[in-house]
C-alpha cells in the first residue's frame, strides 16, 4: 500500500530522512533505514573538506522548531565516501547523496565520484546559511540553478534531484528552470530564513554566524504552499519536506502534490520511531478513505488537474 516509485527507484514507503539530520555517518544512516524509512539522504558534502561555523550552531525557536547555521561542515567527498560505502539498503530502499558546491564543475566532479555508490543525488542549491557562492546564492537565481542542474545531470547516470529554497520571489520560476535543465525531481523546501535569535542577557545573537535557517513545525504551511504551487508548474515528481511529524502532515504534502516526503527536525523530539509510527498512521488513513496506493493521493487538493 505504501510502496512508491520515485524516478524509477522502488521504495517500500515514501518516507525519507532529510539531509542534515543523522546523515554524517553510516551507522546513523543504517539505523534510520532499519527504523522503517524508505530512503535516507546524507548530510550535504562538498569536493573539499569544510569546517563550517564554530559553535553555537543551533538554537531552539520553540518546542518543535530550530534555527541552525552549521555552515555545511563536512569532511569532503574523498573521506565521506568511506561512510557511503558502508550504508546498507535493501531492494526497496534508497541512498541519496546530498552534494553542494559553488561552480558547475564542482557538482560534475561530485556526481562522477559518488554516483556508483548511491541510488539518487540531491543538489543542495538552497541552504540559507551556506558559505559564499553556495546554497541559496545559486537557488535564488534561475540561470545559475539551470547551469548547476544541467552540469550535474550531464554527469550523472542516476536520477538527479534539485532541492529548492523558499526564500525567493517566485519558486515556480526556479522549479521550471531546474526541470528545463533536466532535473528528475525536486525537493522542497530547504530551511526558511535566514532568521535570528538574540540572547537578551548578553545582548548578542545566539548563533556564532548570527543568522541561520529555520526548520521544524513552524515552516510546514509554507512548505505545503510551495509544493502546491510548484506542482502546477512542473511535470516531474516532488518531494515535500518541512515540519513533518505526523501522518496527517504527510497527507497534506501528498495532497498538495508530493510523491514522497523527507523527515528531519521532528526526529529530535520523537526519535527514529517516527518513520514507523507515521507509516502505521498513514496506512490506517488510506484504508479508511479507500486508497490503495500513494499515487492515487498525489495532488488531490488540486481538483481539476487530476480529473
Amino acid at each position: 500500500m505504501l510502496k512508491t516509485n520515485l524516478c524509477g527507484v522502488e521504495l517500500e514507503n515514501p518516507f525519507m530522512l532529510a539531509a542534515g539530520i543523522l546523515g554524517s555517518n553510516s551507522s546513523s544512516l543504517n539505523m534510520i533505514l532499519k527504523s522503517g524509512a524508505g530512503g535516507v539522504v546524507t548530510k550535504s558534502f562538498s569536493k573539499n573538506p569544510n569546517p563550517g561555523y564554530i559553535n553555537p550552531t543551533t538554537v531552539g525557536v520553540d518546542d518543535d522548531s530550530i534555527l541552525n547555521a552549521i555552515g555545511l561542515s563536512n569532511p569532503g567527498v574523498d573521506n565521506f565516501l568511506d561512510e557511503i560505502k558502508k550504508v546498507e539498503t535493501n531492494d526497496n530502499q534508497a541512498l541519496i547523496a546530498s552534494i553542494y558546491g559553488s561552480m558547475p564543475e564542482e557538482f560534475s566532479y561530485l556526481v562522477e565520484t559518488v554516483q556508483e555508490y548511491v541510488d539518487m543525488i540531491e543538489l543542495n542549491i538552497s541552504c540559507p546559511h551556506a558559505m559564499e557562492g553556495c546554497g541559496a546564492a545559486i537557488g535564488q537565481d534561475p540561470n545559475l540553478s539551470h547551469k548547476i542542474v544541467s552540469a550535474a545531470v550531464d554527469a550523472s547516470d542516476v536520477p538527479v534531484i534539485a532541492k529548492l529554497t523558499p526564500n525567493v520571489t517566485d519558486i515556480a520560476e526556479i522549479a521550471k528552470s531546474c526541470e528545463d535543465a533536466g532535473a528528475d525531481a525536486l525537493t522542497l523546501i530547504n530551511s526558511l530564513g535566514p532568521g535570528m535569535v538574540i540572547n537578551i542577557d548578553v545582548a548578542k545573537p545566539v548563533l556564532s554566524n548570527k543568522m541561520g535557517g529555520m526548520s521544524g513545525k513552524a515552516i510546514k504551511p509554507i512548505a505545503v504552499r510551495d509544493v502546491y504551487v510548484v506542482y502546477d508548474a512542473v511535470d516531474i515528481p516532488l518531494i515535500g519536506v518541512g515540519g513533518i511529524s505526523t501522518y496527517e502532515d504527510v497527507v497534506e504534502f501528498i495532497y498538495a502534490g508530493a510523491s514522497a516526503v523527507q523527515i528531519g527536525t521532528s526526529i529530535m523530539n520523537l526519535g527514529v520511531d517516527v518513520f514507523e509510527n507515521i507509516g502505521k498512521g498513514l496506512e490506517g488513513f488510506m484504508k479508511e478513505k479507500g486508497f490503495s496506493s500513494i499515487e492515487e493521493m498525489v495532488g488531490l487538493a488540486h481538483g481539476d488537474k487530476n480529473g
